[in-house]
């Protein structure tokens, strides 16, 4: 699973980003999904959440 950021009022397809991976690295090294979004949830250090990453996509992690 791979988290893309977008630039300020940018749209994003994530084919975009899998088509050129598609030709430079094995299949195996791929990401399953990207998931594309405004915004990283951070803390008032500005440090990213990653608690907060894993309860928002908790289905693709399997409920872990």
């Amino acid at each position: 699973m791979t988290i893309v950021v977008t630039a300020s009022n940018g749209s994003l397809d994530p084919e975009v980003i899998m088509a050129p991976l598609r030709d430079q690295i094995a299949k195996f090294k791929l990401p399953k999904t990207v998931f594309v979004v405004d915004e990283l949830p951070r803390n008032t250090m500005g440090k990213v959440q990653k608690a907060a990453l894993r309860e928002q996509y908790a289905d693709v992690f399997g409920g872990k």
